[in-house]
């Protein structure tokens, strides 16, 4: 679904169905994530992808065009270096552990670290709260401030909306 989607959203020239696709590949990529068992990214897919971008995008959209024009150049050059970034992409995961693997490097240093570590050092009972709150709270203070300048921006963006609204309807009363 996320491959028909993404070439969905290559097709098609309405920017309105191109924002709308871009929040169903969002969301379809936020699924992908729970399937994985890693909600926390889910969720934050899920906010920023589908909800706060489809509507930076749909602001966007009523302040601009609503089709896209037409490309002045051949898209042969663009789909060779897509395609060569992906295959280098898929070759540097090819001596990656299984999903899941007991013997990959995350299960065999990092995660006994944590479970030994964080009773002592922390004193929270639920290891991924205390490793979302504190070892990786620099990370989690990044990914709230996205979320807190996406959400400024959509509050700008209708605020500005409506002054230009107002602003055309006095220019087309004074004409």
């Amino acid at each position: 679904m996320l491959v028909v989607t993404a070439i969905s959203i290559v097709r098609v020239r309405k920017l309105f169905g191109v924002v709308m696709l871009s929040g169903v590949f969002s969301l379809l990529s936020a699924l992908l994530f729970v399937s994985f068992d890693a909600v926390d990214v889910a969720f934050t897919e899920a906010a920023v992808g589908a909800g706060i971008s489809t509507v930076l995008m749909l602001g966007t959209i009523a302040l601009t065009a609503r089709t896209e024009k037409k490309p002045s150049h051949s898209s042969i050059l663009p789909l060779i270096v897509v395609t060569i970034t992906g295959a280098v992409l898929v070759y540097g995961t090819l001596d990656m552990p299984n999903f899941g693997a007991a013997d990959a490097p995350i299960h065999t240093h990092v995660a006994p670290e944590y479970f030994s570590r964080t009773p002592v050092e922390i004193d929270v009972p639920n290891i991924v709260t205390a490793i979302l709150g504190s070892y990786r709270g620099y990370d989690t203070l990044g990914e709230t401030a996205v979320v807190f300048t996406a959400g400024i921006g959509v509050v700008l963006l209708i605020s500005g909306l409506g002054r230009r609204r107002k602003r055309k309807k006095t220019d087309v009363e004074k004409a």
